[in-house]
């Protein structure tokens, strides 16, 4: 699989698509920009969520009602945070896909998205699922909030690996 990375970079590279993505000088900028701001929106709807999780923050507002707010919100984010960054891995394939801190990042965003859907699952079946396990609770959003802080932090490591 890791031998095909190069191969796989040479091919992405030269398709029209990333040719077109390559030489159109300021649709990199304009991409990376609604790249962060999506990441703002999944950031902040993400730690507000978590931090209510954890009984630290908006303890007088409902988890469920909150949730309703702010997922879709993220979800729509997100979205967008893979549509961008799909067109940034097309543009310069050979950038990121090689790169472990790159490679980190999809990880831990797989394990986020996951977490987070599970999280929204078992607030959805049982408003009070989180309130009656407190210790669950601090737990998956402890865990939450730093894989959405890690794959940030990989994000901007993927520039100087």
């Amino acid at each position: 699989m890791v031998t095909m990375i190069p191969e796989l970079c040479d091919w992405l590279s030269n398709t029209r698509l990333s040719l077109l993505i390559q030489n159109v000088s300021w649709l990199i900028p304009a991409v990376q920009s609604l790249h962060i701001l999506s990441v703002a929106v999944v950031m902040s709807s993400m730690a507000m969520l978590d931090l209510r999780l954890m009984g630290v923050t908006a303890r007088g507002q409902s988890l469920a009602a909150m949730a309703a707010r702010l997922l879709p919100r993220m979800w729509i984010a997100l979205i967008v945070l893979t549509l961008t960054g799909a067109t940034l891995v097309i543009g310069e394939p050979a950038r990121d896909l090689p790169n472990p801190a790159f490679q980190l990042k999809m990880a831990m965003l797989v394990a986020a998205i996951v977490l987070t859907a599970i999280i929204r699952r078992q607030i959805k079946k049982n408003e009070m699922f989180w309130e009656a396990r407190p210790g669950s609770a601090k737990l998956a959003a402890a865990a939450s909030l730093l894989l959405w802080v890690g794959i940030v932090v990989a994000g901007r490591w993927s520039a100087y690996v």
